[in-house]
């Protein structure tokens, strides 16, 4: 598939999600940055929302909660160019039912070429980085060329 440009906007649109062992270590990382997370658009699925708004006064797009479809409401999102990041600590020693939800997630993220972190490290490289409250130019699937040819 050809490929296009997307920029991604000085004001970020970060998705928080986090599986049950890893939403402790998600609320401190937001407690961490949120003087640069005050900056940005914040969403997440259900419970992690709730916890961050009620936990640090943040304004979060809560979904639902990740078994209920909220990992899909952020794929869906990412696919639509709604989501710039995603901050996604997950637990990759205990399984969750919602395990084929999870990996089109990130799956999406992928496709979409947007960053990903799946841990404490990459998520502090992410919002550290230098340019990250600029404006970021990334390559992404030019879909609408692809059906344009397809539909030839």
């Amino acid at each position: 598939m050809e490929l296009t440009t997307r920029t991604l906007p000085a004001r970020k649109h970060i998705a928080l999600v986090a599986h049950d062992h890893c939403k402790d270590m998600l609320m401190k990382w937001v407690d961490r940055h949120r003087t640069l997370l005050e900056r940005h658009t914040l969403s997440a699925t259900g419970t992690t929302g709730n916890l961050i708004q009620r936990a640090t006064g943040l304004t979060v797009n809560a979904m639902l909660s990740g078994p209920l479809g909220g990992d899909q409401q952020v794929g869906a999102q990412i696919s639509e160019g709604k989501i710039d990041v995603l901050i996604f600590f997950w637990d990759p020693l205990n399984a969750v039912p919602h395990d084929p939800d999870v990996k089109a997630l990130l799956r999406l993220a992928t496709v979409w070429n947007i960053p990903v972190a799946t841990n404490l490290s990459t998520a502090d490289f992410i919002i550290q980085a230098p340019n990250f409250s600029d404006e970021v130019d990334i390559l992404i699937p030019d879909y609408p060329r692809y059906l344009a040819d397809r539909l030839k």
